[in-house]
């Protein structure tokens, strides 16, 4: 429900740290509500979340959004994009308040290069999301939406966050109709 990597986390400090008088890696500030990035359009650099919550999610064409997953600490935004040389393929938005790491590309391609423990990193994420992908996968069709609604509010209550009910109806793949009727039965 809530995916962080501190191991990436940790690499992206040691690498910050020995890059502070170089200005290859930045950090970034986003307020709730703000878009870090935006489905289908270039993205100008890789981020690595430091502190805060954000959603992924696919905007439909029809407007309604489908939240994919929310992240947090040492999760990276935009790899897949630069590696691709493609658009990005969903929205980021701030949850919470939200610090990043930032690189640009020409940068995050010699770390890519020169750095086999990033790559280690990268290979570990994109196996976690495959992962993550078939699991998430396999609940929605062994679980009831309840079940999965009451874990989404434990998640919410153990981060201190609030995720409004139009956030939790399209990480569900409900109407928010929906979702009030759930929420009263098992209230």
């Amino acid at each position: 429900m809530l995916r962080t990597n501190q191991t990436f986390l940790n690499y992206f400090k040691e690498i910050y740290k020995k890059d502070e008088a170089r200005g290859n890696l930045e950090l970034a500030f986003f307020s709730r509500g703000e878009k870090l990035l935006i489905q289908g359009q270039q993205v100008s650099r890789i981020m690595l979340i430091k502190e805060g919550i954000v959603k992924c999610y696919f905007a439909e064409e029809n407007g309604k959004e489908y939240i994919v997953e929310f992240l947090g600490g040492g999760e990276i935004l935009g790899e897949i994009e630069l590696i691709k040389n493609t658009v990005c393929l969903c929205g980021i938005e701030a949850l919470s308040e939200v610090v990043v790491y930032t690189a640009g590309h020409s940068y995050f391609k010699s770390l890519i290069e020169n750095d086999i423990k990033l790559n280690h990193l990268l290979l570990d994420v994109f196996a976690d999301r495959i992962i993550n992908t078939s699991s998430r996968a396999s609940y929605q069709q062994l679980y009831t939406i309840e079940h999965t609604l009451s874990q989404l509010l434990k998640m919410q209550a153990k981060q201190g966050m609030e995720i409004s009910k139009e956030n939790m109806a399209a990480y569900l793949g409900i109407t928010v109709r929906s979702l009030n009727r759930i929420l009263k039965n098992i209230n």
